[in-house]
């Protein structure tokens, strides 16, 4: 893998950058191998590959194979598409073909025996026994009826292969209906090689970059809390210097006479006070206070009493707006007669005059 550099660094030295940008781009690819497939080298390797991956094809049948007939379970029961209504008589009969059905689920006591002994035969611990046993073995049931078995093993491994490739292709769509499962099958190796076994070799770079980034911001954080420092022990010894201490103690001084002009001041105002106003003219104002207070109080009572008499004829009160109105009426009726009645009197006058 070839180690990533800080921009930083790239940035202050160009032709590094130069360097650099051709190495990791036109020469090498991500993980530090040659770009270029026509040397002899790169053609042997290629052959290697190939070669490894057949090998690695090979085994991850055998580990499949081995699995699947580890864990085999007998294939389920599936029923008819078409249902008919049982009948009072097929209720009847209903517990003997369940136990006929129990009965035909369980596996012959050969094929039980076979499904143990080839797990750890096909596991590479299984060369480490005796020839002499690995003969008796081949040449002892359940082994050598291995041929009549085959014909009921195939319907097990396949279930076990079946129930473990819904397994993956649950886990490749989780947003699929379960019962639609089975038609993702097929292009299950195609979505494991596209995204489950994808190279690391990217998720390292940007790793290894966003650490490069983490170590430039830490270092940036690292200078700004130096520089913070510095400010900080500067403003430090201006405030405990000698110059800073004088101008402190000069603005206390000053903050001092400043309150004592305010006492004096203060001082001052009420002895102007005292000679303005004698004990006379204090009494008469505080007499004059009293009965402002108390024409105050007066008023405000005959606001109240007004409110209730205006409350009696329904003003002001929630419910009586009929009465308001009423009373309204009479009064704009009251003040139009009483204008009729002066507008009579003063033709009277004006006849009598003459």
């Amino acid at each position: 893998m070839i180690p990533p550099i800080d921009n930083s660094l790239l940035q202050s030295n160009p032709n590094f950058a130069l360097l650099y940008s051709k190495l990791t781009n036109t020469l090498l690819n991500p993980d530090a191998s040659t770009k270029d497939d026509d040397t002899p080298a790169a053609k042997q390797r290629e052959a290697v590959r190939k070669e490894l991956d057949k090998h690695r094809l090979k085994a991850a049948k055998h580990h499949l194979l081995t699995q699947a007939i580890a864990t085999a379970t007998p294939p389920e029961q599936k029923p008819s598409s078409r249902s008919i209504r049982p009948q009072p008589r097929q209720l009847q009969s209903q517990p003997q073909q369940t136990q006929k059905q129990d009965a035909a689920a369980h596996l012959p006591d050969p094929l039980i025996d076979l499904l143990l002994l080839l797990p750890p035969l096909l596991t590479p611990s299984s060369t480490d026994l005796p020839s002499s046993s690995l003969r008796l073995l081949l040449a002892s049931p359940p082994l050598v009826d291995l041929d009549a078995l085959l014909p009921q093993l195939a319907p097990v491994i396949s279930s076990s292969l079946h129930t473990s490739a819904l397994t993956l292709t649950r886990l490749a769509h989780p947003s699929t209906n379960p019962s639609y499962l089975h038609r993702q099958i097929p292009s299950l190796p195609d979505r494991i090689t596209a995204h489950l076994l994808r190279p690391q070799t990217t998720q390292r770079t940007s790793l290894a970059l966003a650490r490069l980034q983490t170590l430039s911001s830490l270092l940036t954080l690292l200078t700004s809390h130096s520089q913070t420092l510095t400010v900080l022990v500067r403003l430090l010894e201006q405030k405990h210097t000698l110059v800073s201490r004088n101008l402190t103690l000069q603005a206390s001084a000053a903050s001092l006479a400043s309150q004592r002009t305010e006492v004096d001041a203060e001082q001052a105002l009420w002895t102007i006070r005292r000679e303005v106003y004698d004990r006379e003219a204090v009494q008469a104002l505080r007499n004059y206070g009293a009965h402002l207070r108390d024409a105050r109080v007066r008023a405000e009572e005959r606001v109240r009493g007004l409110k209730a008499e205006l409350a009696e004829y329904g003003v002001g009160v929630e419910g009586a707006e009929a009465k308001e109105r009423t009373m309204r009426e009479m009064a704009r009726v009251w003040q139009q007669m009483g204008r009729q009645m002066s507008d009579a009197k003063g033709d009277l006058d004006r006849l009598q005059r003459r």
